[in-house]
């Protein structure tokens, strides 16, 4: 059965990972190495993206850090994490559109926080897309199968008519159980021969 939809994580896929750079400069705000920091942004994270109220997730990530941030404090650390995610890959997107050209629907499909997923709403990326599922907005995260289930309604198409492709392992294993197609992305010059693999074009 051909592939008539490809479904695209976000973070790290459309958009390039934060650099080192950012992350530095977001831990020394926070008077921590970026180390400490990283381990707490990720630690509760997957509550963040099922839409917990992004106040009460920097004050929990503060305390993990041994550290309090004030409502300003908070307001920053939104802005920075925006910005950590704000790199987009044009490479990708170049891809995307050629893919809407041949007729192949796209969808992205994303773990992601309130004010992302609200910065993204309004910034015009999403033009490149006949689907957005995001889990703020849905209540539930990757891997859980009702995530990749809203994105397939979505677009209109079966399971085994769509291709997923996400940077994280666990992520694609969920896309096969739900009965897709699904590909671990590392970088755009490893991802290579998939295109063709699935009669798509490059």
């Amino acid at each position: 059965m051909p592939i008539r939809a490809v479904i695209f994580d976000y973070g790290g896929v459309v958009c390039f990972h934060p650099s080192k750079e950012q992350i530095a400069e977001a831990a020394a705000v926070c008077k921590v190495s970026p180390e400490e920091f990283v381990r707490a942004l990720w630690k509760n994270r997957l509550r963040y993206d099922a839409g917990q109220h992004p106040y009460d997730y920097w004050r929990e990530t503060a305390a993990l850090m041994n550290r309090a941030l004030d409502d300003a404090g908070i307001e920053e650390m939104i802005r920075r994490e925006i910005d950590f995610w704000s790199r987009f890959d044009d490479r990708v997107l170049g891809w995307i559109e050629r893919l809407r050209a041949s007729g192949v629907r796209t969808g992205i499909l994303s773990n992601l926080p309130v004010p992302l997923g609200a910065r993204l709403r309004s910034n015009g990326l999403l033009r490149h897309f006949d689907q957005v599922t995001f889990s703020c907005e849905l209540g539930c995260t990757k891997p859980d199968r009702r995530i990749y289930e809203n994105a397939l309604q979505g677009l209109g198409v079966l399971a085994e008519e769509a291709l997923f492709i996400d940077d994280r392992p666990e992520n694609v294993a969920g896309a096969r159980q739900a009965g897709l197609h699904a590909e671990l992305y590392t970088t755009w010059e490893n991802f290579g021969d998939v295109p063709a693999r699935y009669a798509l074009p490059g």
